[in-house]
């Protein structure tokens, strides 16, 4: 029986070896290349990958099987970021591309993501199809035949993709306020860019974990707090300013202030929108996952902007980028794109913004904050993981379709179903519970008013899950 292939909110990821094997690897790309062939127009897909242990034979295994399948391959020779392959897919009108990554996701992780002509994740109803096409396949072995030994186009994504940047940031801002940075790729796809970007534009920019390393340095490549130590301790010996970090793939951003805090993505998001709508008028709208903080409600109702809110998943965000709806989409877990920009999340775009922000207002991230909040209140989110038993999870996922008219004593005063069960309460705290599509874990978030009321509400969460 062969393996059943999903594609999630981004993409197909499994263990190397385990599910993510040749044989899969094959009937994806095959699968992709049925939907793709049926569709109108010349047939041209770009495959790229991140550092990932194989990638190199995976890609070329792709183009090959492309080929014989009447879909040209643009082969992307060196490891490139998740964006720059985004925006190369507009910029080459290319039929979308195929990237072998499994973005944050630990070493032992490989996958693919499908990208559509306009640079943006594919959307369900494209996804269904290219499972469809799998699935067709049935136990039929797929092997490359024909084109094994044929030599395919190569293409360069990164000075594109790195002078898009420099129009969207104001580099010379950067260099003029003197700002020291610290960049740290997590030896991922991100490595060479955005330092190249700031040294060539006279800003001072050092980075840590600049070489390949697949097994990223035992963990996962993720930019959150805990693995951010080095980049923190670089931050010190070099008196910088700011440190800007990137996922695997460099869709996802992690911030550190002058100090060494790390700033939470909810929190990244909400200022880069105030600094986007005072500094360049763009008022067209703002998009924010259903898991993203209120701060974002309360701005957007400042500013008589209209907001978005849409299920967990960039491509959704994607979707209101490519119709010019919104100035800035965002998402708790540390995705963000603006205005202008490809409809896919950009870690080293955030980042740069970020030092924008820093370089124009000439106040760290941390004061900022403290001005916000006293815009519009304070806002205090936080997400936690519950590792469940199958049985575990299969009752809680029938409590989350009952209508709970309280939560520890606090009366609900609104049920969103956006994306699966937000309990919102009469003091505009809230909860969110998402159950993940491949593993049993219920994913809670929480968001209160207070600190010491973020933790009561994230006790009453979490018991509400376990009891």
């Amino acid at each position: 029986m062969p393996t059943q292939i999903h594609f999630g909110t981004s993409g197909w990821r499994a263990v190397v070896a385990d599910q993510f094997t040749l044989p899969n690897i094959r009937r994806a790309i095959v699968g992709i290349a049925g939907y793709v062939a049926k569709q109108p127009g010349e047939h041209r897909i770009l495959v790229g990958r991140d550092p990932r242990f194989m990638g190199e034979m995976f890609v070329e295994e792709a183009a090959r099987l492309l080929a014989e399948r009447g879909v040209v391959p643009e082969v992307i020779a060196s490891p490139a970021p998740t964006p720059a392959i985004a925006y190369a897919v507009r910029q080459r009108k290319t039929s979308g591309a195929i990237n072998f990554t499994a973005s944050h996701n630990p070493p032992e992780y490989n996958g693919i993501k499908f990208s559509t002509p306009d640079g943006a994740p594919a959307l369900p109803e494209v996804t269904k199809q290219i499972e469809a096409e799998i699935a067709a396949l049935g136990d039929a072995e797929v092997r490359p035949g024909a084109a094994a030994d044929k030599k395919f186009e190569t293409v360069d994504v990164k000075p594109d993709y790195l002078k898009r940047l420099a129009e969207l940031i104001d580099i010379q801002a950067i260099a003029k306020a003197k700002l020291r940075i610290v960049v740290d790729p997590f030896w991922g796809a991100g490595r060479g860019y955005a330092q190249q970007l700031l040294t060539e534009n006279g800003v001072s920019a050092v980075s840590v974990h600049d070489y390949r390393d697949v097994l990223f340095g035992g963990h996962a490549p993720e930019p959150d707090d805990p693995l951010l130590g080095d980049c923190k301790a670089k931050m010190r010996e070099t008196d910088a300013h700011l440190g800007i970090a990137t996922d695997g793939d460099a869709d996802r951003f992690g911030v550190v202030d002058r100090d060494g805090t790390f700033i939470q993505p909810n929190y990244i998001i909400a200022l880069l929108f105030e600094y986007l709508v005072e500094t360049r008028g763009w008022r067209n709208g703002v998009a924010k996952s259903v898991a993203t903080t209120n701060c974002v409600n309360a701005l957007a109702e400042h500013y008589k902007i209209p907001l978005y809110e849409t299920p967990v998943g960039f491509k959704y965000i994607g979707e209101l980028i490519d119709r010019d709806k919104i100035a800035i989409g965002g998402e708790e877990s540390a995705g963000l794109t603006i205005r202008g920009h490809v409809p896919e999340k950009d870690g080293m775009l955030a980042g740069l913004l970020v030092a924008e922000m820093v370089a124009v207002r000439g106040k760290t991230i941390g004061e900022q904050l403290q001005a916000l909040f006293g815009k519009v209140g304070s806002y205090y989110p936080v997400r936690e993981n519950f590792h469940l038993t199958q049985q575990a999870k299969d009752n809680f996922t029938k409590k989350l379709k009952t209508e709970p008219r309280e939560l520890a004593g606090r009366k609900v005063s609104a049920i969103v179903r956006t994306d699966g069960l937000k309990l919102v309460f009469d003091d505009g705290s809230w909860v969110c519970y998402r159950l993940s599509g491949t593993e049993p874990v219920v994913r809670a978030y929480t968001e209160a008013r207070s600190k010491e009321d973020s933790v009561k509400l994230t006790e009453a969460a979490k018991q509400w899950v376990l009891e």
